[in-house]
């Protein structure tokens, strides 16, 4: 490995997250010399993201990933966006170069590289969707992007809810709320079933939603990566029904992040290369290690 490049990782409570060995990881697999830094926010008084970016750049890092909080923040400060980052209204990618700063969000691009690479030409279809959170905001937009018929969406918070489906039938997505009620009524008329809440994490443990009626012509997504298989991706499985985990999320998020780093110092050929087996190294590792990491 002869060239050297400096990422990072700015947010909130990110000691244990796994970005750091995904990049590094890709970086070997690709000839790569790659440095990535975590920048936690947690228990810093002030925190000054904007400064804690330039500052970066004035280093010469390539680029960093952005997590909570920061999401919104990031998108307000780059000079460029990519289409993810004008649909989902923030970002978790900054590519510096020139000056500028660029901003992409890979859990848009990352959950349609993951969805093709699992399913292929298979049609979203209907899909019922649990969670208006930051990363459900991202999925609902690629859904988008893979021509999905439309949204049922499910939210606790009605509000964010509500502020979410606007949005998305602004953008020609057709989405309306649903109840809990409404959803379990309704459970086997969708096409494809989609968690983005935390429940079914290690720290949250349990289902998002009832499976009674999960069959085995429905597509099932959960955003959750720890554990690997999440209640609901095992019921989904005992239905029949094909799935799709956290953890390809994770490691496709990344590879797109690493792919806008690394720009012509990696070829796309090597990265693509790699791809099955960087995904199946994290799903065994987190198929047994029941250990809680920070997403």
């Amino acid at each position: 490995m002869t060239v050297a490049m400096k990422l990072a990782l700015i947010g909130e409570g990110i000691a244990k997250s796994q970005s750091p060995d995904l990049h590094r990881r890709l970086g070997s697999l690709v000839g790569l010399d790659t440095q990535y830094d975590l920048v936690d926010s947690l228990g810093v008084n002030g925190f000054d993201f904007p400064a804690t970016v330039a500052r970066l750049q004035a280093e010469g890092y390539r680029g960093s990933n952005v997590t909570f909080p920061f999401k919104e923040a990031a998108r307000n400060l780059a000079d460029t966006l990519s289409e993810g980052v004008q649909r989902v209204g923030s970002s978790n990618t900054l590519i510096f170069e020139g000056g500028k700063i660029h901003a992409e969000n890979t859990d848009y691009s990352g959950f349609i590289s993951a969805y093709q690479r699992q399913f292929a030409n298979r049609p979203a279809g209907r899909v019922l969707l649990v969670g208006a959170g930051g990363v459900g905001r991202a999925v609902a937009c690629a859904l988008g992007a893979l021509g999905v018929t439309s949204i049922g969406l499910v939210e606790r918070d009605a509000t964010r809810g509500e502020a979410l489906s606007l949005d998305l039938n602004r953008q020609g997505i057709n989405t309306e709320t649903l109840s809990a009620s409404e959803a379990k009524r309704r459970m086997a008329s969708f096409d494809g079933i989609v968690n983005c809440t935390p429940v079914g994490h290690i720290n949250h443990p349990g289902c998002p939603i009832k499976t009674d009626h999960v069959h085995d012509q429905q597509w099932v997504f959960d955003a959750v990566y720890i554990p690997a298989r999440t209640e609901l991706l095992i019921a989904a499985e005992e239905c029949g029904a094909a799935t799709l985990s956290g953890v390809d999320l994770f490691v496709f998020q990344g590879i797109d992040a690493f792919r806008f780093f690394a720009g012509s110092q990696a070829t796309t050929a090597a990265i693509d290369a790699q791809v099955s087996s960087v995904r199946d190294h994290y799903f065994r590792q987190l198929v047994l290690n029941e250990s809680p990491r920070a997403s």
